[in-house]
This record gives C-alpha cells, structure tokens and sequence, in this order.
C-alpha cells in the first residue's frame, strides 16, 4: 500500500527522526499547467520548496501511499495500514507527521487515536486548503509546523 522511503533531509547533527506519510490530500499536490489539475507533489524535492526544513536538527523521512487518495475515500483499510506502518516503524523514528486531506481527518485522527492507545511518540495529523507549491499557500506553515510539534520532547 506505500510506497519506498524517501530520505528528505539528513542533519548531521540531528536529533531525531522523523517520518512524514503523505495520504493524499491538496497538502500535498501541486498545479500541473501540462494536464491543467493538481497532480501529487514530488516530495524528495521538498527541502528546496521549504528550506526552513533544513533548519530542523532532524533526520526527515517520507513515505506516502502508492496511489494516494482523496480524503472522502479514506476507509477503515486505509486506518489500519497507517496504524501497522507506525507500529513497524515506531522504534525507528522520534515522531509521526501524517499528511491528509481535509475533509475526513478528523474522523482518521479519531480512529488511529483509538487504534493507538499509550503511545509515548506524536503521531501529527495536517492537512491543508491550498498546494504545497502555491506561494500563499497554507500547507507550508501547517507542515513546518506540524513537524516542529511532532519533534518537541517533554523535559522534566
């Protein structure tokens, strides 16, 4: 159901690690002027669109679903292999960013809560209303965002 990881950006003095999984979504597309639609977003060049990730000290890391799909045909399916590739690679990574459309991430962010329980890692849901690679687009600060929410560690 994914595809291969994608290693994004590599600190060397990171951190942590952190993986993004793209679901599909309009947070993670971008206008294509050849077929006149957006088309998924080539996310091992997203470090050139968003070179605040570089500022990170994270080792960041994608992986998306082969076809990735709009948000209203998400299905319990699609749940479970989002909870069975966190629990294969909850060892290997600080935090969990998922990217997702809009229009059902809450009822996914539900599910996978419920699914998840007394996980000692975030697991960060994001979405957004505009492309990635539109210049005003709300997807850059939701992304950043997320990401930096999903690598704060508790200190006590």
């Amino acid at each position: 159901m994914f595809g291969p990881k994608i290693a994004l950006h590599v600190s060397p003095d990171a951190q942590g690690r952190m993986l993004i999984i793209y679901t599909g979504g309009t947070v993670g597309m971008h206008y294509d002027p050849d077929v006149r639609t957006l088309v998924p977003f080539n996310f091992s060049d997203i470090v050139s669109t968003l070179p605040e990730l570089s500022r990170f000290n994270l080792t960041l890391e994608f992986i998306s679903f082969l076809k990735p799909i709009d948000s209203s045909n998400m299905k319990p399916e699609h749940w479970i292999a989002l909870v069975e590739l966190i629990y294969e690679q909850y060892l290997e990574y600080d935090g969990f960013v998922i990217l997702h459309g809009t229009d059902t991430m809450a009822y996914t962010a539900s599910a996978v809560s419920f699914m998840m329980e007394n996980l000692s890692k975030p697991v960060i849901f994001t979405g957004a209303q505009l492309p990635l690679s539109e210049v005003r687009s709300d997807a850059r600060e939701n992304l950043v965002t997320a990401i930096e929410i999903a690598a704060t560690r508790k200190k006590w």
